[in-house]
């Protein structure tokens, strides 16, 4: 079952897997230069690797897809640039924090943007999207959705080409913050996992993949 989550609902923190999308602000870039994908990445590692683990990604011109799966336990003194032990309510709730380090980078990135091309205001869309994935079919294809965007939106030929998404992470030998290992035992292999991306993706899937904004 696929469960579409309302706006206020809180990510839970038992291990739970969901398909999160986000863009610009009315479509507007989150990337203007090529230096901005790697930022975005450094960033995102920065605030949500110790409360997520990231299955697979895609950036691009004004939107980004992640899989991720929410801790279940967290390290009782999590790095960052605040202590949320005594804040009880809003996103400083400490059931919040997945949600508030998500804020914390958005709001880090926006300022990085705003600084580097002479805006101001916010550029993320409020609140960010969320579904629970909680179906193993729905799991197998979003990896290959999330991989196969940049040829669906016209980026490229062939999904393959793509950098900005992690395919190729998964496919590699570089140290990396991807749960890498787990996906490719999820495919049987790496070999298993590239013949499944060979495989079509009806486009009357698309569908179930799509977060409204």
């Amino acid at each position: 079952m696929i469960s579409i989550m309302s706006r206020s609902e809180l990510l839970l923190t038992n291990g739970s897997f969901y398909h999160i999308y986000n863009r610009g602000i009315n479509g507007v870039n989150l990337f203007y230069e090529e230096r901005n994908y790697a930022f975005f990445l450094q960033k995102y590692g920065l605030y949500l690797h110790e409360v997520l683990d990231t299955y697979a990604y895609c950036l691009l011109g004004n939107h980004f897809h992640l899989l991720v799966k929410i801790k279940d336990v967290f390290p009782i003194n999590l790095t960052g640039l605040e202590d949320l032990s005594g804040l009880k309510t809003g996103l400083h709730n400490p059931d919040r924090i997945v949600s508030k380090r998500f804020s914390d980078f958005f709001n880090c990135y926006t300022k990085s943007i705003n600084s580097n091309r002479n805006r101001t205001g916010g550029l993320f869309e409020t609140p960010f999207r969320r579904i629970q994935v909680d179906d193993d079919k729905y799991f197998t294809q979003l990896i290959r959705y999330i991989h196969f965007n940049p040829q669906k939106h016209g980026f490229v030929d062939n999904f393959r080409e793509y950098q900005h998404s992690s395919y190729h992470s998964h496919l590699a030998n570089s140290p990396t913050k991807l749960a890498r290992e787990q996906v490719l035992e999820w495919f049987g292999n790496a070999n298993k996992y590239k013949e499944f991306h060979s495989s079509e993706l009806d486009e009357t899937d698309y569908s179930k993949f799509i977060i409204e904004m």
